[in-house]
C-alpha cells in the first residue's frame, strides 16, 4: 500500500467520522426548533448535487453496482432512520421528536459503512468507492426524508384541523 493510498484512506476515515458527528449534532439541534417542510426536503436536494461527481470517469461504476448501492441504502440503511423519526406537536408547532436510539443507530451505520468501505475498496478504486458510498447514502436519505414528508404533512393536517390550533 502506497503512502498516497494510506493518506487517502485516513482522510476518508476522518471525513466519515466528521460527517457522522455532524449528522448527530444537526439532528439533535433540529429537535429544538419547529420542523418545516423545507427543512425536511433540503438535505436530499442539497445532496443531489453530489451526482456531479459521476461526470469524472474515475468515479463511474457499472449501472448494476450503482443500482445495488442505492438499493442497499434504501432497503436496509433507511429503515432504522425511518423507525426512529417521529413528529410531535408542542406549543402549536410540529417538532421532530428526539429518539434515544438515533445516536446508537447512526454510530452503528457509520461503523458498518467503515467496515464495508475496506471490503469494497479491495475491488474498486478509491474514487469509485466514494461514488458507491454516495449512492448508498443517497439511497438511505431519500426514502427516509420521503417518509418524513408524509408524516409531517399528516401531523400538520391534524394540527390545522384541530379545534385548539
Amino acid at each position: 500500500m502506497s503512502l498516497t493510498s494510506s493518506t487517502t484512506q485516513l482522510f476518508s476515515l476522518v471525513a466519515s467520522l466528521a460527517a457522522g458527528a455532524t449528522v448527530i449534532a444537526v439532528r439533535l439541534r433540529a429537535t429544538k426548533k419547529p420542523a418545516t417542510l423545507s427543512k425536511i426536503i433540503a438535505p436530499p436536494l442539497g445532496m443531489a448535487t453530489g451526482f456531479l461527481m459521476f461526470v469524472s470517469p474515475l468515479v463511474r461504476v457499472p449501472w448494476l453496482w450503482a443500482l445495488g448501492a442505492f438499493l442497499v441504502g434504501a432497503l436496509f440503511f433507511s429503515y432504522p432512520l425511518i423507525l426512529t423519526s417521529r413528529f410531535e406537536v408542542a406549543n402549536g408547532h410540529v417538532y421532530l421528536k428526539r429518539s434515544k436510539m438515533f445516536i446508537v443507530i447512526i454510530v452503528a451505520l457509520l461503523a458498518v459503512r467503515i467496515l464495508l468501505h475496506d471490503v469494497v475498496e479491495r475491488y474498486v478504486s478509491i474514487p469509485q468507492t466514494a461514488g458507491l458510498f454516495f449512492l448508498l447514502a443517497f439511497g438511505m436519505l431519500l426514502p427516509w426524508r420521503l417518509v418524513m414528508v408524509k408524516r409531517f404533512k399528516a401531523v400538520e393536517r391534524r394540527l390545522l384541523g384541530s379545534p385548539t390550533a
